[in-house]
């Protein structure tokens, strides 16, 4: 399908705006740029309650948003991780859509602001996660959350660490986890798919830019190998929980988010994986500018509906 016309004017919009390509910027540099973006989004909704809380990981503490919805608890939760390459994003720049998705899917939405590279270069992201979802396990009294119904999810590479969550969680002995939910998921330090050959430029994220965000994270190339790094290279993929898997057909990470979810399905594991035609990269915080983002929101939240009933 020829590039939907709300993904060109964002195209076009962001081009117009004269800044330098990622690999061009500091990391500082590059947070601050996003987080300008971000308000290009729009007006975000009302959630009856936003807060706070410290959670202790290895080294220090990071801090969780919990985004609770109208109603009576305890709540299921998405535990949720930002996009951003490991690199940048925060909890600002996904305020909008944890929102959003504790609206429609009647859930907490606890937002982890985990540590970023290079200041904190893999496996720190990667373990600041899975303690938070631990920690929330533990918690859901604290915070109105029904402990048994966990589900994890992020866009990009956090959804690279919701799936490295997963990994974790079977490997460690829980928590139990009922669902992840991976938008245009980062799967593998790599870059020769045939997306990438196809969208290595022209669609914001690069193939380029995708270079400098794994040369952030990784402390050495060979960590790249690392299930937790890269989730499609796990010797195995079964005893993990059922995944919606959110592909985008300008992406770069397509091919790669597709792959894993074909190594889900065959290791048994229970999969829906829609690709949005015409969609780029990053389109899913964009529920405000295009239509295909609050299909898929709506998705998200359908899947996490149904799993938690």
């Amino acid at each position: 399908m020829p590039l939907d016309p709300q993904a060109k004017r964002i195209i076009d919009a962001t081009n117009a705006l004269g800044l330098p390509p990622v690999e061009q910027m500091t990391p500082a540099e590059a947070r601050e740029s996003m987080r300008t973006r971000t308000a290009a989004l729009g007006p975000v909704e009302e959630v009856p309650r936003v807060e706070d809380h410290q959670v202790p990981v290895d080294g220090g503490h990071v801090t969780v948003r919990c985004y609770t919805p109208a109603g009576g608890g305890p709540f299921p939760a998405l535990v949720f991780f930002h996009g951003g390459g490991w690199v940048i994003g925060d909890l600002y720049t996904h305020d909008g859509i944890c929102r959003s998705l504790a609206n429609a899917a009647a859930c907490v939405v606890a937002s982890v602001d985990y540590r970023l590279a290079p200041e904190h270069t893999y496996p720190v992201a990667a373990e600041d996660a899975f303690a938070a979802t631990r920690w929330i396990a533990q918690h859901g009294s604290r915070l109105g959350v029904d402990s048994r119904r966990l589900a994890v999810g992020g866009d990009s590479a956090g959804g690279n660490l919701a799936a490295a969550v997963t990994l974790m969680a079977r490997d460690r002995g829980g928590p139990s986890l009922a669902l992840q939910a991976l938008i245009y998921p980062v799967t593998q330090h790599g870059f020769d798919t045939r997306s990438y050959e196809e969208h290595a430029d022209g669609y914001l994220l690069t193939r380029t830019g995708m270079r400098w965000f794994w040369d952030h994270y990784l402390r050495r190339p060979e960590d790249g190998r690392q299930p937790y790094a890269s989730p499609l290279l796990a010797p195995a993929l079964d005893g993990l929980p059922p995944a919606l898997v959110i592909t985008a057909e300008y992406d770069p990470l397509c091919d790669e988010g597709e792959a894993y979810a074909a190594r889900l399905r065959e290791a048994g594991v229970p999969v829906t994986l829609t690709r949005y035609p015409g969609m780029i990269h990053g389109f899913f915080r964009m529920i405000n500018l295009v239509d295909k983002a609050r299909a898929a929101r709506d998705e998200v939240a359908a899947a996490l509906r149904k799993t938690f009933a």
